[in-house]
């Protein structure tokens, strides 16, 4: 019998102390958890009980719990006989960084961290409460899925998370942490919300799992082989953070939460930065080769020119040949899309561009700059791609570049070529400034392809057509890919010393600040797919 049952069965107290003493020792075994024995089992495989995680989460002492005395009402298959406080999710909120923050967090102790009716009213108010606040939401996931035992209003919960879900979708900032399993349709929050983290060995997420997979197509696969972290950060792009330990995972989620704004009526929160916003960036010149066809890793670029050299790679595992990432640009947030050409050569593919797309979605739903590094020698050419839609994801990216109202500078670090160029943030398709490197080439194509397009039929004819190629490949240069055709017709507003980059784009987007877009009415728009 606890606490609660006791004051049910006896006289009411005698004073206000007395009943005081008696609410404290209930909130405190609500707390510990209905079985030490269950403790026990969740810290053994390496987890954390949903109150230590919401601990290390929220700032010291700041997480104020609502409903943690609520219990399910449901009866039939032994329900009747176990009533639990809390219901298996507790939530409420707290202060990250000393600025409000609601979250929820399964609590798998209790009925597995199974959704029912209660587990879900409560999920619903929370989120209800953080929209209404204008704060972020971030939720704690360790949870069984529905509760079998109460049918259909377990399946009815989830609805009314997913509605929810898509109703604070660009309003707040929604952050799904994955810490315990995650199957069938509870899948698709996490799934809705902007960011996913999760922690490998312990997280899983699929629709269906290994033993239907196996009596359905006959593939024998692991839990963590068919939804593991490292699948799903390196796969199928689900997760955008994996990590080794929970400990590490929500100190990341903290940071993430630093440089995002509470809501979308916000600015980002601008940070002291002893950075100085003139430091020349002399590195740079040594970093990228002039030469077009070496490789570099884009990453060095990044790190010489943001504030001390941080930046949180988005997806960092997921479709490499392009890198996104928040940092800061004299203390203020920023959001960087970049080619890689250190992999793929920063060619743009689907993958590609659906992660980009949705970064720059992000981005713009939440006023954070963009700050776009080119280097790209167009579309990966090819059957599978060609097959699999490239022309459909790559609208993706267009659509989204297109759609976004934020300040947005683009900068040719060495090479732009074809759509490819247009797609990386133009002048052509809005972006407020462009700027180039004095070694950039901006064409339809290399000069090489240029050149044996045009004149096919003369090196064909030619004595010597290595002689004549080669020539011709010179003039096109000259003509059309020198360093300045670009800047001379407006399409770039200035070439740069690389040594200034960090010192041009902190003054461009300090102007750019209050930058005012007016938008089309209509409902929404028609996002490729």
């Amino acid at each position: 019998m606890t606490i609660l049952d006791e004051l049910t069965v006896t006289p009411a107290a005698p004073d206000l102390r007395r009943a005081t003493g008696e609410l404290r020792r209930l909130k405190e075994e609500v707390s510990r958890g209905p079985d030490p024995v269950a403790t026990r089992r969740q810290h053994e495989k390496n987890k954390l009980t949903a109150h230590e995680r919401l601990e290390l989460l929220f700032d010291a002492g700041t997480f104020t719990e609502i409903e943690p005395l609520r219990r399910h009402r449901a009866t039939g298959f032994g329900l009747e006989e176990r009533k639990p406080h809390g219901d298996g999710v507790v939530i409420g909120w707290g202060l990250v960084h000393g600025r409000t923050v609601f979250a929820y967090a399964h609590d798998f102790r209790v009925f597995a961290g199974a959704l029912g009716e209660a587990h879900a009213a409560k999920v619903h108010k929370v989120m209800d409460l953080a929209e209404a606040a204008g704060a972020p939401l971030v939720s704690l996931n360790d949870g069984a899925g529905a509760r079998i035992q109460e049918g259909v209003t377990a399946l009815a919960g989830y609805g009314g998370i997913f509605r929810r879900n898509v109703a604070a979708s660009g309003v707040i900032p929604q952050i799904s942490v994955m810490l315990g399993p995650c199957a069938g349709g509870a899948a698709y929050s996490p799934a809705l919300t902007d960011f996913v983290f999760m922690v490998r060995d312990t997280a899983q997420m699929f629709i269906t799992g290994p033993d239907v997979v196996q009596a359905v197509t006959g593939e024998r696969i692991s839990h963590n082989g068919l939804g593991g972290a490292d699948v799903h950060a390196t796969t199928s792009g689900v997760c955008h953070f994996a990590h080794d330990d929970e400990e590490t995972c929500l100190e990341d989620v903290r940071y993430l939460l630093s440089l995002l704004p509470a809501n979308n009526r916000e600015m980002p929160p601008a940070a002291a930065c002893d950075d100085p916003a003139g430091r020349r960036t002399e590195a740079l010149t040594d970093i990228v080769p002039a030469d077009p066809g070496r490789s570099y890793d884009m990453r060095a670029v990044i790190e010489e020119i943001t504030d001390d050299g941080e930046y949180l790679e988005i997806h960092e595992n997921w479709a490499p040949n392009v890198v996104c990432a928040l940092a800061r640009l004299d203390g203020h947030p920023v959001g960087i899309v970049a080619n890689q050409p250190a992999s793929l050569a920063g060619v743009l593919d689907i993958h590609a561009s659906e992660k980009a797309a949705r970064f720059v979605s992000t981005c713009d739903s939440f006023n954070i700059p963009l700050v776009t590094l080119v280097d790209v020698p167009g579309f990966l050419p090819g059957v599978d791609q060609e097959h699999s839609g490239i022309i459909r994801h790559g609208a993706k990216l267009l659509y989204a570049y297109c759609n976004a109202t934020v300040p947005r500078i683009s900068l040719v670090v060495r090479k732009a070529y074809g759509g490819a160029y247009i797609v990386m943030d133009s002048r052509s398709i809005g972006a407020d400034l462009s700027f180039a490197w004095p070694t950039n080439e901006i064409a339809v194509m290399g000069a090489e392809g240029a050149a044996n397009v045009i004149f096919r039929r003369e090196i064909a004819a030619a004595d010597d057509p290595e002689a004549v190629r080669a020539q011709r490949i010179k003039e096109y240069k000259s003509e059309l890919m020198h360093p300045y055709y670009a800047a001379e017709r407006g399409l770039v507003d200035d070439v740069i010393d690389p040594a200034d980059t960090r010192a041009v784009l902190i003054r461009s987007l300090a102007m750019l600040r209050t930058k005012r877009a007016e938008v089309p009415a209509r409902k929404h728009g028609n996002v490729p797919t």
